[in-house]
């Protein structure tokens, strides 16, 4: 009898386990505590049977299980085993360089992706990558600032949010908006100094041209793109002028009156120059429907004035002014758009007429200041006179009555 007994549990331990035989034991109510870890040997079968890996069977991960009772611990899992090419991809990320210093026992994979037997597919919208949750998941180290000051970066998950790219995923629900993996990547995350990362400055224009390809086009074509391209270091690219992560609609009234000091960044002397014109000088006080500098310029395809395409060449000068000014002519547009009346060399008359204003002024204030001067001085003499001077008296008339 004992032998039978002995007979049944060797043949129990040789059975091939099955999901349900697994879940008869690990199906379990466990403490709140427990479920929050990032693997827990509590499964809720109701969230494991969903999941992506649900398919594949508990012995597709845990291997080295093969009958019960299986030895305790368990070996730990590698999601290298299926997902080997995402695994290499992530080795050399700076999120496994942070990983690396956690010393943490469970797999990278999970802080992104959630508990491995509740995980859906990326397409799942219950899913932490799905695009409308991605924001949210990479928001839980992004947008929290003890990490956010230990590894030195914003709280770009606010900014993100804020940003025409997260009013297009959270509010209208646009799945082709930008998301965080959309600019950075999924796995293969570098740090923007690193000449491989989709982020660093010569590969901005490439990365944001995977959703804006006509304007990553013009701008290749423009000034500024063929600067970037021969190499020059302060050529801009997309985020100097529309930042990385708050980036605002650009029909927005705020975002319109800025560009100028956008531009003024790296265009210091046409910022000076342009702000003593009436179009600086009306849009500093806020008003809209006035000419800046991608007014006439343009926006990407900027082009140098000795370009015959270019917007503010001498033939095309008409064209564009009368956009405002309709009905400019030659003799319209033959004005200096940036004066400078402190360069003698560049704009003589405008040199001699400036100086000889500013001399008139001072003359002026210089008469009238050493006048009133002087009339203060004279007033104070006069009053000084007036005080030492004994006060008049009047004789009485004796008219010979006795009062």
């Amino acid at each position: 009898m004992a032998q039978a007994a002995a007979t049944k549990v060797q043949a129990a331990s040789t059975k091939v386990l099955s999901d349900s035989d697994c879940l008869s034991c690990h199906n379990l109510k466990a403490s709140a505590k427990l479920q929050a870890r990032p693997v827990s040997v509590y499964v809720n079968a109701e969230t494991f049977q969903p999941s992506i890996h649900a398919k594949l069977g508990c012995n597709s991960c845990h291997s080295d299980i093969h009958a019960f009772p299986h030895p305790d611990p368990v070996r730990p899992v590698s999601c290298a085993g299926c997902h080997s090419s995402q695994t290499a991809a992530f080795a050399g990320s700076v999120h496994a360089i942070a990983e690396r210093e956690k010393k943490s026992r469970f797999p990278a994979c999970l802080n992104c992706h959630g508990n491995p037997h509740g995980m859906r597919a990326k397409t799942d919208p219950k899913s932490r990558v799905y695009p409308l949750n991605l924001p949210r998941t990479c928001g839980t180290c992004h947008g929290n600032p003890e990490i956010a000051k230990k590894y030195g970066f914003p709280d770009v998950y606010a900014l993100y949010m804020d940003s025409i790219h997260g009013f297009a995923l959270t509010s209208d629900g646009l799945l082709v908006a930008a998301t965080c993996a959309s600019c950075h990547g999924a796995h293969d995350i570098l740090s923007r100094k690193d000449p491989k990362s989709r982020t660093f400055r010569n590969n901005v224009p490439a990365t944001c041209g995977g959703c804006h390809a006509g304007v990553q086009v013009d701008y290749l074509a423009g000034a500024h793109g063929t600067a970037m391209m021969a190499g020059r270091p302060n050529a801009p690219v997309c985020t100097n002028c529309h930042t990385a992560h708050q980036i605002t609609q650009v029909n927005v009234v705020n975002w319109q009156l800025k560009t100028v000091a956008t531009c003024g960044n790296c265009h210091k002397k046409r910022l000076y120059t342009y702000r003593d014109t009436f179009h600086g000088q009306v849009t500093e006080l806020g008003f809209v429907a006035t000419a800046r500098c991608w007014s006439c310029h343009g926006s990407h395809l900027i082009l140098r004035a000795s370009n015959l395409n270019s917007k503010v060449a001498p033939a095309n000068l008409p064209a564009t002014c009368g956009k405002c000014h309709h009905g400019a002519t030659a003799s319209f547009v033959s004005y200096e758009p940036h004066p400078n009346p402190h360069d003698r060399r560049q704009n003589p008359a405008l040199y001699y007429a400036a100086l000889f204003m500013n001399l008139l002024l001072l003359g002026v204030f210089l008469f009238f200041g050493l006048h009133t001067a002087m009339w203060l001085a004279r007033s104070l003499m006069d009053k000084g006179q007036g005080a030492r001077r004994p006060p008049a008296t009047s004789a009485k008339k004796d008219d010979g009555v006795k009062r």
